[in-house]
């Protein structure tokens, strides 16, 4: 094919390259047998809209003539949005870094017709990328030998990784050591894992979080502090805005990498309603807020959500974000500016190239010090909003992508419900909606939708959180559609995604166009995988239903992966998270009419405690829970509604009491016994 086929593309990644002089092509059946009868190699570069050194590759090499006709003369060249196609991404992310590289975007790797990679790398500079290809192109020709022992040796490291029996023995009391152990990797300063560039890393923070409730050790309170603190008023944040970048480059959260992705900010509006509601820190409140209303401002499409924001604007990384002192005096002129660029560290020297990157580090910079200065702050942040608003704004990907809008939905819900805030539990309803029907056919679902138009079929992550989206939606709002919509997922994941010799969840599913191998991932990476999220997922759908089969499925996942905690527990958080959900099996069970007063104090209260694993089950007086339960027959008390909290499968006293149920739920977990002995049925064993 003597074209570049891009311009048949949806994805605005994707759209982005269709002028090069490169002829590419989407990842497709067509594009691998060209190859294969080409006998010509592969060139695939794999990136996303947000990515700021795609950009640099694109403009340095993709739309270079004389690098053009290298590569259409000695390649078919493939180039691949992560974002539409992680399954893709993770394969050759994954080959690049178990090859001894680094991974990261742009990806750029060379493959045999099949597929098998044997060159990787990412970002090149144009000379040195020139001298590649020859490099390369020199080597498919004249050593095929070589071609082939890498290969050889790539798909060894794959198979080992993914397709290897993984289960053996998780030690004694593997929650707390795993909680002990990440937070030796902690900051104590800064917060976060220790080095540079900083990273959220919002499922480690929820691990120490869950480590402090088990065991009320306060320094797992000063890391998690330290890091959401430093992040919440570093220059990661956008204090304009609201919003969460996707990295810092330095150790103090300072300089971010300026693009904002939709996955980042659910994590961080989920994380920090955790934090706030073990401690009502006002800080935690305002940012949750702020970005909320971030997301329902700047990311809405339709009624679900894009998938990110560019880096750059007019050809410059962060231009959108950051300010000259000079900029900041011309938007504030006639307030309190002085005071306002004491408080942001604003400066004529600036921190990042000359320029100021609002934060609020350092002692004279505290939250909520005075009040009326806050208010004054709030006004002043909003002139700044205008004045950035006649700038030109960064690109926004409008994709929607099924697993990120599950985890902004889950996190709308939650905070709903917790805040009350009943704007925010609407957007989450009418985002799940959208996803039904724009990606949705019957019970299965699709990965991405784009101008009306849906990508590919799902795959294992899309299901995982948009069962958690539901299951979120289900204890917001008590209906039922929701947790019966989540089992039919569930039911679709167990179907077509099981790996039926080694146990847990392919990436992709049975139907799927076959890659070099499938992945069976248990490790995190932007996101929570469904092998991490799924165990805790099946736990609540099984106390919920005393279905044992939700039991069973949710142990096998556990034990698949079990003999990977004491390599590489840094890696699996989420695995971790579900593992503490599922020895602890904490349900609060409230036996009151639904539209009883007394029946949404007593929700409150749950609401108001953080309690990360428990499962909230709304009883009406003439239901019954199914037999097993171990609140199964328990009934109002004295004609009042009343709760009953369930931990280990065993319940306490009644309470009808509002204040009784929050000191109830305040530390559950410190009663529990020390050591919990989880393998080989976790759920429920002391």
């Amino acid at each position: 094919m003597s074209r570049n086929q891009l311009d048949q593309e949806t994805s605005p990644y994707l759209l982005q390259h269709k002028d090069n002089p490169v002829h590419w092509r989407a990842w497709n059946r067509e594009a691998l047998e060209e190859a294969e009868a080409a006998n010509k190699p592969i060139l695939l570069s794999i990136g996303y809209t947000a990515c700021h050194w795609c950009h640099v590759m694109n403009h340095e090499s993709f739309a270079n003539e004389e690098i053009a006709n290298v590569i259409n003369a000695n390649f078919i060249p493939i180039k691949v949005d992560r974002e539409e196609r992680p399954d893709i991404d993770q394969i050759y992310q994954t080959a690049a870094n178990a090859s001894g590289g680094q991974g990261g975007w742009p990806l750029t790797a060379f493959l045999t017709p099949k597929g098998d990679p044997f060159v990787l790398g990412t970002y090149f500079q144009p000379e040195t990328f020139k001298t590649l290809l020859d490099q390369v192109t020199g080597v498919y020709r004249d050593e095929g030998d070589k071609i082939a022992e890498n290969t050889e040796r790539m798909n060894g490291l794959l198979a080992n990784l993914w397709s290897r029996d993984l289960r053996g023995p998780l030690g004694d009391a593997p929650l707390d050591l795993a909680g002990l152990r990440v937070g030796q990797r902690y900051d104590v300063f800064f917060g976060g894992m220790t080095g540079q560039p900083k990273f959220p890393n919002f499922a480690h923070t929820e691990l120490l979080l869950r480590a402090l409730l088990r065991t009320g050790i306060p320094q797992f309170t000063l890391l998690l502090n330290t890091t959401l603190g430093n992040i919440s008023q570093g220059g990661i944040y956008d204090h304009v805005g609201g919003g969460l970048h996707r990295y810092a480059t330095d150790e103090r959260w300072l300089v971010p990498h300026f693009e904002k992705m939709l996955t980042d900010n659910a994590l961080y509006v989920s994380m920090l309603l955790l934090a706030w509601q073990y401690e009502r820190n006002p800080l935690y409140q305002v940012r949750i807020e702020e970005t909320i209303a971030w997301a329902l401002r700047e990311m809405k499409v339709n009624d679900g959500f894009a998938a990110s924001l560019d880096a750059d604007t007019d050809g410059q990384e962060g231009r959108y974000y950051i300010w000259t002192e000079a900029e900041i005096d011309a938007a504030l002129s006639g307030t309190a500016s002085q005071r306002f660029k004491q408080i942001y560290n604003v400066s004529s020297t600036g921190i990042h190239e000359g320029f100021n990157i609002l934060n609020r580090t350092g002692a004279q910079s505290a939250f909520l010090a005075n009040e009326a200065d806050e208010a004054l702050f709030a006004k002043q942040r909003q002139m700044l909003l205008e004045v950035r608003n006649r700038r030109t704004p960064p690109l926004r990907d409008d994709k929607v992508l099924a697993d990120a809008n599950g985890m902004m939905i889950a996190a709308l819900a939650r905070a709903g419900a917790v805040f009350r805030r009943t704007p925010w539990t609407t957007a989450a309803i009418q985002a799940f909606d959208f996803v039904e029907k724009a990606l949705g056919d019957g019970d299965r679902l699709y990965h991405s939708w784009r101008n009306g138009k849906r990508g590919k079929e799902s795959f294992s992550d899309d299901y995982a959180h948009m069962i958690n989206a539901a299951l979120a939606l289900w204890e917001a709002t008590n209906d039922r559609r929701y947790f019966k919509r989540a089992q039919a997922w569930t039911h679709m994941l167990n179907e077509h995604f099981w790996d039926m010799q080694n146990g847990g969840y392919f990436t992709t599913s049975d139907e799927a166009d076959p890659l070099i191998i499938r992945p069976r991932p248990v490790f995190d990476n932007a996101m929570p995988c469904a092998n991490g999220l799924m165990p805790g997922l099946l736990c609540k759908l099984y106390l919920a239903t005393m279905d044992q089969q939700y039991r069973a499925r949710s142990n096998a996942i556990i034990e698949a992966f079990s003999g990977e905690v004491s390599r590489a527990f840094i890696s699996m958080p989420s695995y971790l998270n579900s593992l503490d959900t599922m020895v602890n099996t904490m349900q609060v069970v409230i036996v009151g009419p639904v539209t009883s007063p007394k029946t949404h104090e007593l929700v409150s209260a749950v609401m108001g405690r953080s309690l990360p694993g428990a499962t909230l089950l709304l009883v009406d007086p003439a239901e019954q829970l199914p037999e097993g339960h171990p609140a199964y027959g328990k009934k109002m008390e004295g004609g009042m509604p009343t709760a009953y909290v369930c931990y280990r499968m065993v319940c306490a006293q009644p309470i009808t009491n509002p204040v009784t149920l929050s000191q109830a739920l305040q530390m559950p977990l410190r009663i529990a016994p020390a050591t919990p002995q989880p393998m080989p049925a976790p759920m429920g064993q002391a």
